[in-house]
């Protein structure tokens, strides 16, 4: 087992993330992020590589595969034969087959001559369309040099964009100095190290090892290495690469390297894998999503910048709430144009902008399987407005923590008006809780209990774009789970006390303009005890239309008039699940198993009767 240690950090604007790598630049059997082949403004060879692409067809709501490719324009540093100015991109699609690394090492030997010429960046991999605003990724491999010509070459031609160095190795050693000597260029930097295939590869030819047979293929070209590397700098690199091991390249260790540089940079997250990042299913750009680094111009913004879900990682999503959805058995209930309730989605709009307002159950429980079953059953994806502290990272956020990766890989946004406007002007499909983290956190007996603002927040900017406000209730809390220590009970404990106040010192403050019990958020952890699980009932009542009302909800009553009535709405959803629910003879976890070993466990379970 491998464990990779990395680090991302922005020299201009102090954003740092430190991942482990994943497999963006080539792998034999999965490589569909890259559709934008970046030539070096500096260098261009007179004949160029063809790179083809490969995609097949996949649901509405994830984007294809291979459209990460638009999240990056990538390229590989090497050496040319002939140079000139300016940067060229290089797209093409076709159904030819994917590169792999073989054809990493087969173009580069007959492209890289020990002529004494500038470097060329390059990409090996199939390439295609890409998004004309893309930032530019280069990749930096264990040796490459003169990088800072064109770091700065492409800031002048982009200077509003980020530029993302990918340094493995001592690429990662290089990729730091270019930060240092270039503070003033918007930096995003990924350093992995080490533990590719080829590195093991060649540490087994040097220890005399058997190399396994998933890696044979990659001790082929340590031949192609020897033609394309002067012989000092190859017998020092395998002298290095023999006093390492996994995980403990004396270059730079990983993880204690890791975690050094997250507690010098600021900013800065770790991410560590027992899986190499050149391997299938490790995917990079998942990654840098996942840590809210991904950006095309100087500051994040978490609409235009959301890259949608390929398939690969909608089906690691659904992995990952697999356990929870298995356990509660999620029914969905929505309402047709007609009032009539229906036992699916089928009473939800294909079309945004639409705004799901609700209950926001005991720490937020009842969200990914709601996202999850739109992108089933509608190909919605349905964006999650959340407290801004998931977002940020050390300073005003919370601590580094994995688990609040997926949240922004789908598409999770941080609650704020501007935020808001952008999603419903681009007509996306919207989740809100005005109750927020005070319903989300809320204390013993106030289960099912709305806390609201007075006045409306939502109404006025729903018909500036004429968008649906559909409430809905969520109910299962009170079936999954027991609150024994709520917040009152831990700041009448001294050592939680003092870590909660040290916590709320960091945390970003919402809603530091309002008073009453919706504004009362302080930031800490309930914690329940599971009880065996029962279910978790949504039922969305019938869409309410904004469009054509903007000049009528501008008057303060009026629009006061329809937040009350989204407001009771939504307790009359919630008044209906509790009730109905007590008819479900499939409430408990037992009959469900049950009713699924007869008739297999992917079946729908059933319901009461509507």
């Amino acid at each position: 087992m491998t464990t990779l240690g990395a680090s991302i950090f922005s020299t201009d604007i102090s954003t740092a993330f430190h991942p482990e790598m994943t497999s963006l630049f080539w792998n034999q059997r999965r490589n569909p992020i890259l559709k934008r082949l970046a030539v070096s403004t500096e260098q261009l060879a007179s004949t160029a590589t063809t790179v083809t692409s490969k995609t097949t067809p996949k649901r509405n709501f994830v984007e294809k595969e291979s459209s990460e490719a638009a999240a990056f324009s990538t390229a590989t540093a090497v050496k040319s034969k002939t140079t000139s100015t300016g940067t060229t991109y290089l797209s093409e699609e076709s159904e030819g087959n994917r590169k792999s690394l073989k054809d990493y090492f087969d173009e580069a030997k007959d492209m890289i001559k020990a002529d004494g010429a500038p470097p060329r960046w390059f990409s090996p991999l199939e390439c295609g369309s890409h998004s004309p605003d893309s930032p530019l990724l280069l990749f930096l491999p264990g040796l490459v040099q003169l990088i800072e010509r064109t770091i700065r070459s492409e800031h002048n031609h982009s200077p509003n964009k980020p530029i993302y160095l990918v340094g493995e190795s001592l690429g990662a050693c290089f990729a730091l100095a270019v930060a240092a000597r270039n503070p003033h260029i918007d930096l995003v930097l990924v350093l992995s190290n080490p533990g590719d295939p080829l590195k093991m590869a060649i540490d087994n030819v040097v220890k005399g090892i058997s190399v396994p047979p998933t890696i044979q293929d990659l001790s082929t070209y340590l031949s192609v290495l020897a033609d394309i590397l002067p012989n000092e700098t190859l017998l020092w690199k395998l002298e290095l690469l023999k006093s390492a091991s996994a995980g403990k390249d004396q270059m730079m260790p990983s993880e204690e390297e890791g975690q050094r540089l997250s507690r010098e940079l600021p900013n800065c997250q770790t991410r560590s894998s027992a899986h190499v990042w050149q391997e299938e299913g490790v995917d990079l750009v998942t990654i840098i999503k996942g840590a809210g680094y991904y950006r095309r111009g100087k500051c994040i913004n978490y609409v235009s910048d959301f890259i949608p879900l390929t398939t690969t990682e909608f089906n690691k999503f659904c992995e990952e709430i697999r356990l929870r959805s298995d356990l509660t058995s999620p029914v969905m209930l929505s309402t047709l144009e007609d009032g009539k309730i229906v036992a699916d989605l089928s009473g939800i709009p294909s079309e945004g902008p639409v705004l799901y307002v609700g209950y926001h159950n005991l720490l937020g429980l009842e969200a990914f399987p709601m996202v999850q079953q739109f992108m089933i059953q509608r190909n919605v994806l349905v964006r999650c407005v959340a407290h801004p502290m998931f977002f940020e990272s050390k300073d005003g956020g919370l601590p580094d923590f994995e688990g609040n990766d997926t949240l922004r890989i789908v598409g999770g946004v941080p609650a704020s008006a501007v935020n808001l406007y952008k999603l419903l002007s681009s007509k996306s499909h919207v989740m809100l809780h005005p109750g927020g983290m005070r319903e989300a956190l809320h204390r013993k007996g106030e289960e099912y209990k709305l806390f609201w603002p007075e006045s409306s927040e939502f109404v006025r900017m729903s018909s500036t774009f004429g968008a649906k406000i559909i409430p809905f209730g969520a109910v299962g809390e009170d079936d999954i789970a027991q609150i024994v220590l709520d917040y009152n009970d831990q700041m009448r404990i001294p050592f939680l006390k003092s870590q909660i106040e040290e916590m709320n010192k960091r945390v970003v403050k919402l809603r530091t303009d309002i008073t009453g019990e919706v504004a009362n958020q302080p930031v800490h952890l309930p914690l329940p005890i599971p009880k065996i699980p029962g279910r978790f009932y949504y039922y969305f009542g019938k869409p309410i239309e904004t469009k054509g009302r903007k000049q009528e909800l501008r008057d303060r009553k009026k629009s006061q008039k329809l937040y009350l009535q989204v407001k009771g709405e939504v307790e009359n959803c919630i008044a209906y699940l509790k009730e109905k629910r007590q008819n479900d003879p499939y409430r408990n976890i037992l009959p469900r198993l049950i009713y699924q070993a007869t008739h297999g466990f992917r079946a729908q379970v059933p319901t009461f009767e509507l």
